[in-house]
């Protein structure tokens, strides 16, 4: 539906969103959708970190070995002698 716009017709867009909403209220809303990416960015970053950290953090006890876990499993199968 949107494919045959082309740059003609996003300038008119352009044009007509100006004449409708001013050019002090579009401006203030280029400015909120930038610091709402902004925020995001810091917290995609806060959220990194907080996972780093986490990893950082995260050690064996000394002295203890490791547990294996890895499954036993059994023949269910009947013996045929």
């Amino acid at each position: 539906m949107f494919n045959n716009i082309g740059l003609p017709g996003l300038l008119l867009i352009a044009v007509v969103v100006l004449v409708l909403f001013g050019r002090g209220k579009v401006s203030s809303l280029m400015g909120e959708v930038g610091k709402g990416i902004t925020a995001f960015k810091k917290g995609v970053n806060d959220g990194n970190n907080e996972i780093e950290k986490a990893a950082d953090t995260t050690r064996e006890v000394p002295g203890e070995k490791a547990r294996d876990v890895t499954p036993h499993t059994t023949d269910q199968t009947p013996d045929r002698s």
